[in-house]
């Protein structure tokens, strides 16, 4: 339940102005510590099964509507593997379950996806490796709240999955609740722009990890990032048939659509063009499309559409290869304003979160129509990376937490709200105590769900069994 009407006014820049004066920092404080009489900070435990107001198993059939259909039974499988795994695909059904709690009413730009999954590596447009929140397709303004609790609840799911402890899962989720909370207050005092500078590389990273197993596994996956480029993609998605290139085709995992949904996709990338900026537009307008192909992607986004497009520029060794990935509505938008969206077009509301959210983005950020279908477009292989957090010891579990919920932090101070959230943290401690309640209740009710998702396959309710081949899908 809501408990305050939204605070945070400027998550929309139509509603910027710099006629209208700001409330001063002081005052935001003390709004936020106000908010602990309507929203005392203990309610953040609170998570019953009881409160839940739409079904696992009928969620997970509601979001399957509008997919391809024959890739649905793939995402069945993908998160069937874990209880973990079903948490990454899951994020309507948090959002259905964190509305029905506390929360302050504090309404920054926020991820809406942020499990631990969703930080990772990634290019600057400097070509310089970073680390930060790195998946928006349901990035929506919205309770700060919603990622917290996701981002603690995947943390002791993961720790479970790797064999932590119940009290390391109870420590990794304080030291991701707190380095929120200080970083959220530190950002907060700092000017509006300077805190927009904030930016975490491989360095920083590996400074904010003080066991040796921590600087082990941000070494090795940095490593893999700068391999994922899109020259070194070239033999493993490229054939060359009679000299000309194409992507591989792998059913049901790469497909390619028949002519005319091509000629469509090759159409609208034109149109991508008029949404970047000039120069990079400029650039972008020496490079001609050779391939078009479908590629599944993730755990939630398998069975909606992605393509993956290979161009080349003047010489046979300068390629690029493009992602277009389906963009719906926000998982977070229907409980925040209703039925009726307030972005026309989803994957722009992407780019711009996505660029709100992080401090440096792909350059080559746009979006794109194809048919009655609406995309953002990036790089592929742009040096993308992750650590995998199920794999972690306890130890790099909790460095990783916190390394997770600064960056959050940071994600939530660049676009509203920052003072008056952390006016009502405080230190974070009880916040934290409150949090780890939750996350071990709500991490029993994924592994509850997860035991419905694997009941409705063994009774037929759900197929796991995607087909050989996928026939290729005209596009309205």
């Amino acid at each position: 339940m809501t408990t305050h009407p939204v605070l945070a006014g400027s998550d929309d820049a139509t509603f910027a102005s710099l006629h209208r004066p700001s409330t001063p920092r002081a005052e935001r404080y003390d709004i936020g510590r106000e908010l602990r009489r309507t929203a005392p900070r203990p309610m953040l435990a609170s998570w019953s099964s009881s409160l839940r107001r739409v079904d696992a198993i009928d969620l997970v059939e509601i979001t399957n509507a509008g997919r391809v259909p024959e890739l649905v039974p793939l995402r069945i499988q993908r998160m069937s593997a874990s209880p973990h795994a079903f948490l990454r695909g899951a994020a309507a059904l948090h959002a259905a379950d964190f509305a029905v709690l506390p929360e302050t009413g504090i309404h920054p730009v926020i991820c809406g996806d942020a499990h631990l999954g969703n930080f990772g590596f990634y290019a600057s447009p400097e070509r310089e490796l970073v680390f930060d929140l790195n998946d928006f397709d349901e990035a929506h303004p919205g309770a700060w709240e919603w990622d917290l609790r996701r981002l603690v609840a995947s943390t002791w799911v993961a720790g479970r999955e790797s064999g932590t402890s119940e009290q390391r899962c109870q420590t990794a989720v304080e030291r991701c609740v707190r380095a929120y909370a200080a970083h959220l207050r530190t950002l907060a005092d700092q000017p509006l722009l300077a805190r927009s500078f904030d930016l975490m590389d491989v360095d920083s990273l590996r400074g904010d990890a003080p066991h040796k197993k921590s600087r082990r596994a941000v070494d090795k996956a940095a490593e893999r990032a700068r391999k994922r480029t899109s020259d070194r993609a070239l033999p493993r998605f490229v054939t060359s048939d009679g000299g000309d290139r194409r992507i591989v085709t792998e059913p049901p995992l790469i497909t390619h659509p028949d002519a005319e949904s091509t000629e469509k996709i090759l159409a609208a990338l034109d149109d991508y063009l008029a949404t970047l900026p000039p120069h990079w537009a400029r650039i972008l307008g020496g490079y001609h499309a050779v391939d078009v192909a479908h590629k599944v992607v993730g755990v939630g986004s398998v069975g909606l559409r992605a393509y993956l497009v290979l161009c080349e520029g003047s010489s046979p060794d300068d390629v690029l290869f493009l992602q277009l990935k389906q963009a719906r509505r926000s998982v977070v938008g229907p409980f925040v304003h209703g039925d009726e969206a307030w972005h026309a077009h989803q994957g722009q509301r992407v780019v711009e979160y996505q660029q709100a959210l992080q401090t440096v983005s792909d350059p080559l950020l746009g979006w794109a129509t194809v048919g009655d279908q609406q995309y953002y477009v990036r790089q592929f292989r742009d040096m993308k990376g992750a650590i995998v957090p199920d794999t972690l010891s306890a130890h790099a579990l909790a460095d990783y937490a916190a390394v997770c919920g600064q960056l959050l932090a940071k994600g939530h101070a660049r676009t509203s709200g920052a003072s008056m959230i952390a006016g009502y943290l405080g230190g974070g401690g009880k916040v934290a105590a409150a949090l780890c309640r939750f996350a071990r209740r709500y991490a029993d009710q994924t592994e509850a769900d997860h035991q419905a998702l694997l009941r409705a396959i063994r009774s037929g309710r759900l197929s796991d069994r995607p087909p050989a081949q996928v026939p290729g899908e005209a596009i309205g």
